[in-house]
Parts: structure tokens; C-alpha cells; sequence
């Protein structure tokens, strides 16, 4: 089997590289990556083609020499505050690109695909935990660039019996390869956890709490972390629901509950045992209060089981990282 992974020397899709690699031998793994944010060394199984998904004579060639049985597509630019103020970069490069990439794997009659989504396209739920039946109301260009991908892939399905795929729909992703071989390597890390160990490290002089005046016990945001690894065996499962016939669906990825930044930089703290100064400033534009996912459908469907869901194992995995980073 061929998997082409877009993205895939990046924070995540590396840790579904690493899954895959090991799994199989006799799946060929091709990583197409511009290396913007990505890192080579991460890449630990299969080929990486250094290669920008705008320039679409370059990835139509790929796709055509490859023949990719499934396309698990991560390449992406994901800041929040980023895309509030430059929007045009990400449905330029979230929306555009993956619409451009659609296109030529529908050209080679390349049928799975695997998107990386976000729980960005709820905006402020109405109820949570967040079901995937939840209306879509993004609050930031993120989001939104998001979500259009989604209709995008909804209305192929329909078009195209044979056409099938799998949004994932990320909550907040923390931890590193419990191997310490692969983690976190983003230079602009916007991640509470990896800022609050950065600002432990020494790295930032002090960490910053946007908001202590949402409608939450300690006026915090809450978020629900899943574990990296636990977030790529979801895509291992959601390979193998397409491989084995599985219809087109979405699924939330997170563990059904959540922490506020509070109860997290005081993890952060205890696990580290370093005091560090954090400081109370105001609220971000485009950040909701709650995001806790409903994960009874992808545990139902794609029998996905997690291992990790733990807050201190998933600090500890992330420190020891940022302890022993090999890049």
C-alpha cells in the first residue's frame, strides 16, 4: 500500500509517520513538506520530497510517478491569532492548496483521503461536549479555512460514489513520542503546554494568560488535550475504516473533557517543579470559552481506543522533549 502524507514532517503528521513506519513494512510512505514549519529529522519512516502544495505542476508530478492509494493530508498553517490578522494566508493556503490537491488526486483516481481538521469549525458551541452534528460557526479565518475544506470534500463524496474521506476534527494536541525520538518543534509554538515549558526552560520570560474573565470556574478557557500518539493511532483507525469500505464521515478527536489554563500551567509547574512568573493579560480575538469534544462516535465507529489520556503523562512526554530536543 502507498500512503502519501502532505505535512507529514510536522508536529503531527510526523507521529503518524513514526505509527505507520512501524506498523508495516510493506507500507510506502511518501512526506511531502515544504519544510516551512517541518522538520526533516522528524520524518523517521519512508521519503520526504521537499515540495510546496502551491505549485501544483510540482505535485501533480508527484501524485502521477507515486500513485498514491491514500492521501492523508496535514500541510497547513494553524495560529489562530495569525490567521485573525492575515487571513488571505490561510484560505490561500488551507483552503486554495487543499482544493488544488483535491483536484489532482481526483485526476489519478486517487479515492481515500484523510483531512486534518479542527474543532475550530464550531466557533462557540452551543452545547458541550461538541457532537459533529454541532452547526459549524467559526470565529477565526482558521477556522473557517477549515470548514470550507470540509463542505469541499462533502459535496465530492456526493458527486463521486467512489470518493471517500475522513475529517478528523483535532482538540488541542500536546505530548511528544513517549520515545523522545519526535515532538513539538514548531519555532512559533502558540501551544499553552509548550509555551508554559518553553517559559519554564527559561525560554520566555514570563507566560501569558489571555482572559480570566470567561464563563468558566476559574474564568479561564477550558480545552480538552489529547495526546499526540493518541491523535495519530485516530488516523491509523481512520485508515483502515476507509481500506476496509468505510463511508465518508467526520469525527472528533479529543478524550470528552476538559482543563482550564489554570489547572494546566499548574500541571505544567508540578511536573517541571519550576515556579515560573506567569502573568494575566487580556482575552485573544477568535478564542472560544469551552472546546470539549463528544468522542463516543469515533470510539463507536473507528473503535479507537486511547492510551494516553492523562494530563501529566502527556506534560511529562512534552518536557522530556523539550529537555532532549533533537532538533
Amino acid at each position: 500500500m502507498k500512503v502519501l502524507i502532505t505535512g507529514g514532517a510536522g508536529y503531527i503528521g510526523s507521529h503518524v509517520v513514526k505509527l505507520l513506519g512501524q506498523l508495516n513494512s510493506d507500507i510506502d510512505i511518501l512526506v511531502v513538506d515544504n519544510l516551512s514549519t517541518g522538520h526533516k529529522e522528524a520524518v523517521l519512516y519512508g521519503k520526504l520530497i521537499k515540495a510546496d502544495l502551491e505549485y501544483t505542476g510540482i505535485i501533480e508530478k508527484i501524485i502521477k510517478d507515486f500513485k498514491p492509494d491514500v492521501v492523508i493530508h496535514f500541510a497547513a498553517s494553524i495560529e489562530v491569532a495569525e490567521s485573525v490578522q492575515n487571513p488571505v494566508k490561510y484560505y490561500k493556503n488551507n483552503t486554495a492548496n487543499t482544493i488544488n490537491l483535491l483536484e489532482i488526486i481526483k485526476k489519478y483516481k486517487v479515492n481515500k483521503f484523510i483531512f486534518s481538521s479542527t474543532a475550530a469549525v464550531y466557533g462557540n458551541p452551543k452545547e458541550v461536549p461538541i457532537k459533529e452534528t454541532a452547526s459549524l460557526s467559526p470565529i477565526n479565518p482558521y477556522g473557517q479555512s477549515k470548514a470550507f475544506v470540509e463542505e469541499v470534500l462533502r459535496d465530492l463524496s456526493k458527486s463521486d460514489k467512489d470518493f471517500k474521506y475522513v475529517s478528523l476534527r483535532y482538540f488541542n494536541v500536546a505530548g511528544a513520542d513517549p520515545e523522545g525520538k519526535i515532538g513539538q518543534s514548531y519555532k512559533n509554538a502558540t501551544h499553552l503546554i509548550t509555551r508554559a515549558l518553553k517559559t519554564a526552560k527559561g525560554e520566555y520570560e514570563k507566560l501569558y494568560i489571555f482572559g480570566t474573565d470567561y464563563p468558566t470556574k476559574d474564568g479561564t478557557c477550558i480545552r480538552d488535550y489529547i495526546h499526540v500518539v493518541d491523535l495519530a493511532q485516530a488516523h491509523l483507525d481512520a485508515l483502515s475504516y476507509l481500506l476496509e469500505g468505510g463511508e465518508s464521515d467526520i469525527f472528533n478527536c479529543g478524550y470528552g473533557y476538559g482543563y482550564s489554563v489554570k489547572e494546566v500551567v499548574d500541571t505544567v509547574k508540578k511536573i517541571t517543579r519550576i515556579d515560573f512568573p506567569v502573568e494575566e493579560t487580556d482575552r485573544r480575538p477568535g478564542d472560544p470559552a469551552v472546546l470539549v469534544a463528544d468522542n463516543t462516535k469515533i470510539k463507536d465507529v473507528l473503535d479507537w481506543k486511547p492510551n494516553y489520556d492523562d494530563l501529566e503523562f502527556i506534560v511529562k512526554t512534552a518536557w522530556n522533549w523539550e529537555q532532549n530536543r533533537r532538533f
